[in-house]
C-alpha cells in the first residue's frame, strides 16, 4: 500500500538506533525525507534523502535546532517522530530514587517530546497540516514498577500531553497520536547496560534468564522487533489514517491482557 509519504519531510528524533533507525528506514522506504538527529549519527552518515543531525536532544535547545534544520533543508515539516528517550532501572524503588534521577527521566523521556512538539507545531500551524507520532510506552499505564517509576511516569505524561495536543490542534490539520511499545529487542532491554542485564545482575541471575522470564509473559513468546513497531508508526504517520488522532497504540505481542 502506498501511504502517501513521498515527499513528505519528517523528523526523527534519536535516529541513530533502535526504533528511531528503523523508523527513518521505514519513512525513506516510503519515499519520505528525513531530518534524523541523534547525540551520534554514525549509522546515519551517507544515508541517501537523510540529513542526519548531531544533537543534544536533552539540552533545552536541542530539540528547536533540529526541526530549524528540517524547515531551514526543506522548507516545510509534514510528519515529527518523537523517539528519542531512555530508562535507567531503579534497584533500589521509590525510596531509592531520587529528585535527580526522577528530573533525569522527565527531561529525557517527557521535555525532549514536548520541546520537539512545540517546536514543531509553528511550521505545522503554517501549513495547516501534520502528523505527530509520540513513542511512549506500555510502563505509562501497565503494572506501574518501582524499578521504572520514573521512566512510567515520564511516559504517561507523553500520554497525557499527546491527547491534549490532539484535542487542541487537530482542528487545525495536526495529528497527534502515541505508540506505547512492549518490549523490543534492542540496546534498550538487552544491551549490555541494558534492562535485562541490570536486573540479572540485581537479582544474581544472568541476562538470558531474565529475558526468558519476560518472554514467558508474551502471547507471541518473543519480543516486538524496531522494524515492527517502525512500520507501526509509519502507518500512522501516513495521511492514509487522516481520521486518526488522541490514540495511543500498544503494541506489545500480548503482553497486556485486557483492553
Amino acid at each position: 500500500m502506498d501511504l502517501d509519504l513521498a515527499d513528505k519531510v519528517a523528523v526523527v528524533t534519536g535516529a541513530n538506533k533502535g526504533i528511531g533507525y528503523a523508523v527513518t528506514q521505514a519513512l525513506l522506504a516510503e519515499g519520505a525525507y528525513v531530518v534524523a538527529g541523534s547525540l551520534t549519527i554514525d549509522n546515519l552518515d551517507g544515508l541517501d534523502r537523510v540529513t542526519a543531525v548531531a544533537v543534544d536532544l536533552t539540552a533545552t535547545d536541542g530539540p528547536a535546532q533540529l526541526v530549524r534544520r528540517a524547515v531551514d533543508t526543506h522548507g516545510q515539516l509534514d510528519v515529527l517522530v518523537n523517539n528519542v528517550g531512555a530508562v535507567r532501572i531503579r534497584t533500589e524503588g521509590f525510596l531509592g530514587t531520587s529528585d535527580e534521577e526522577f528530573e533525569w527521566a522527565l527531561n529525557m523521556d517527557f521535555f525532549t517530546t514536548l520541546r520537539a512538539t512545540r517546536a514543531a507545531l509553528g511550521p505545522m500551524l503554517r501549513r495547516g497540516s501534520g502528523s505527530i507520532v509520540n513513542v511512549a510506552s506500555v510502563n505509562s499505564f501497565f503494572q506501574p514498577d518501582a524499578a521504572t517509576i520514573d521512566y512510567g511516569i515520564a511516559k504517561a505524561a507523553v500520554v497525557n500531553l499527546s491527547k491534549s495536543l490532539a484535542q487542541e490542534f487537530s482542528p487545525q490539520g495536526i495529528r497527534v497520536n502515541c505508540v506505547s511499545p512492549g518490549q523490543v529487542s534492542t540496546d534498550l532491554w538487552l544491551g549490555e547496560r541494558g534492562v535485562a542485564a541490570t536486573i540479572g545482575q540485581a537479582a544474581g541471575i544472568d541476562a538470558e534468564t531474565v529475558r526468558e522470564t519476560a518472554i514467558a509473559a508474551i502471547a507471541t513468546g518473543r519480543f516486538t522487533t524496531p522494524e515492527e513497531v517502525a512500520t507501526l508508526i509509519t502507518m500512522i504517520a501516513s495521511d492514509r489514517l487522516a481520521n486518526v488522532t488522541g490514540v495511543n497504540y500498544v503494541i506489545d505481542g500480548g503482553l497486556i491482557k485486557t483492553t
